[in-house]
């Protein structure tokens, strides 16, 4: 048995990892690599695996570093099956249509200012096709707690990994001979106590588990704390006469935001100026959230049953189309503008920030994980200055960062979870340098044998 992780090491994007047990290989992931232009430039790089070899590929969740590079790797030539849960599957076959479109936009862009310079540009990883010809090769499947056979020999359950809509750590089970080993993926973990979808199970003792580490080096405020907090920067803006621009990922975090912001508005401890919900993949995937109760927290289940929508609700505004979205740039006070992508590193949210970013009045909510080389980690980090579409513009909004919104578990979380595998030993990914070794000399102090993946690195039975 060995494990070999090929993306997501010493880094937080493009999760893909193999594991392998007397021939037989299985995909863990497949993710796009996301960030700057040296990480993205991977993802036209050849799979350092023969895609013809792998035998099945389980995928965890729908998130872009996970499963963005599935029609790259049909295209490339595997054809065998991709395992998931059944909201996965419809999460992901939305994700994965969304970003072909935008790198068609992105190219056709690219394109037609090359032809002026004579010059060809790069093509799209893939397009719609790519994505309808693989979601053929998705079974969903899948269901926690249930054990699916892969083989004779090897076996994998899904567990509720409560980080988004679907999301599932992986236990597998492998005989070698007289030999038994458990293995354990993560996937995304959880932060606990978010009320919309469930919070993570723990996981049984184990030989080995693979563990992110995207919030490794950190305790997230408590949830309350965070809401608190979201509560006196929205005040405190429409105080001062701005809007407030909340950067947000499509999957999961649209959904907390909106769900929290009902709660705020019932409870009265913010005013009734209009929301707008400016992204057609999160409208379309909180479509998703409905159709999936038996992925969602209990309390949102309860609310369905009773006829409440969790998301939607009186001054929601949902702007699909472009001329909708182009409507709210004449507001400039009173708003509140949810919009992806969450790293600000594309999408509407940028023309959100062109008009809002320069003023003293607005506030922009970061309220994710911001990667290193985007637009959102600048804005943390304090520029005083950003480009935006070319243009530069002064940074005069104010910028809140509350982490306790994160779909991620924390430091503590992470060491909590993995205290339920035993002694297993941990291979840590999915993470940035800083919070790999945090990570892994908390481990080290409980007495674990934790290693950080490198690239390319097969770890196992002879470790």
């Amino acid at each position: 048995m060995r494990i070999i992780s090929y993306g997501a090491a010493g880094q937080v994007t493009g999760s893909c990892h193999m594991l392998e047990s007397e021939g037989f290989r299985i995909l863990v992931d497949c993710g796009m690599f996301q960030g700057n232009r040296e990480l993205e430039a991977r993802n036209y790089a050849r799979f350092p695996f023969k895609p013809n070899d792998i035998d099945v590929v389980v995928l965890t969740h729908g998130h872009l570093d996970h499963c963005g590079r599935l029609p790259v790797l049909v295209k490339a030539g595997y054809r065998g099956g991709i395992i998931t849960t059944s909201a996965t599957r419809d999460v992901t076959r939305l994700i994965l249509l969304d970003a072909a479109k935008v790198q068609y936009e992105e190219y056709a862009t690219r394109r037609r200012k090359a032809r002026r310079r004579g010059e060809t540009v790069q093509e799209p990883l893939f397009d719609e096709d790519d994505v309808l010809v693989t979601m053929d090769r998705v079974d969903g499947r899948a269901r926690n707690g249930e054990r699916v056979q892969l083989n004779r020999r090897i076996s994998v359950t899904f567990h509720t990994a409560g980080h988004v809509l679907g999301s599932s750590f992986l236990e597998f089970n492998i005989r070698e001979g007289k030999r038994s080993w458990r293995v354990i993926f993560s996937g995304d973990l959880g932060n606990r106590s978010r009320h919309v979808v469930p919070d993570p199970e723990y996981p049984r003792p184990a030989d080995w588990v693979v563990l992110e580490s995207t919030y490794g080096d950190r305790r997230h405020r408590s949830f309350q704390a965070s809401i608190n907090e979201l509560a006196d920067a929205i005040n405190d803006t429409f105080r001062r006469g701005g809007n407030v621009i909340i950067p947000s990922f499509a999957l999961e975090r649209a959904q907390d935001v909106l769900f929290y912001l009902r709660a705020l508005r019932e409870e009265k401890r913010i005013p009734l100026g209009p929301i707008f919900l400016d992204s057609p993949l999160a409208i379309r995937l909180t479509n998703v959230y409905r159709r999936h109760p038996e992925a969602l927290d209990p309390v949102l289940r309860r609310m369905l049953d009773q006829g409440k929508d969790p998301f939607f609700f009186p001054g929601v505004y949902l702007t699909p189309t472009a001329e909708e979205s182009k409507t709210i740039n004449a507001i400039t006070g009173g708003a509140i503008i949810i919009a992806g992508s969450g790293m600000c590193t594309g999408g509407r949210v940028l023309h959100h920030l062109r008009h809002n970013i320069w003023r003293e009045e607005s506030s922009v909510i970061l309220v994710g994980f911001q990667a290193k080389g985007t637009l959102g980690r600048a804005l943390v980090d304090g520029a005083p200055k950003v480009r935006i579409y070319g243009e530069e513009f002064v940074v005069r909004a104010r910028i809140y960062t509350i982490n306790g919104f994160s779909a991620h578990a924390d430091q503590a979380e992470l060491l909590d979870w993995a205290d339920a595998t035993g002694d297993a030993r941990v291979l840590l990914v999915h993470g940035e340098d800083k919070a790999l070794t945090a990570l892994q000399r908390k481990l080290r102090d409980k007495g674990r044998e934790a290693l950080i993946a490198e690239e390319g690195r097969a770890y196992g039975d002879k470790h």
